[in-house]
């Protein structure tokens, strides 16, 4: 039996078509000094792509 990695399963999703779908970094706090173009575009949804995205769906065994 395969594990889950909860760590993993906790930050990334895995889309119907196979993508790997997670949100991006710097939203919490400290958010005075950035700019709002950084601000908005961290809103926005990411997706990993190539040899990382690989690596996470092995972490994801029944997503």
């Amino acid at each position: 039996m395969m594990k889950t990695r909860k760590s993993i399963a906790k930050r990334f999703k895995i889309t119907a078509r196979g993508k790997v779908k997670y949100m991006k970094t710097g939203r919490s706090h400290l958010l005075r000094r950035k700019s709002p173009k950084r601000k908005r575009q961290a809103r926005k949804a990411a997706y990993l792509s190539g040899r990382d995205a690989i690596n996470v769906k092995k972490m994801l065994p029944y997503a």
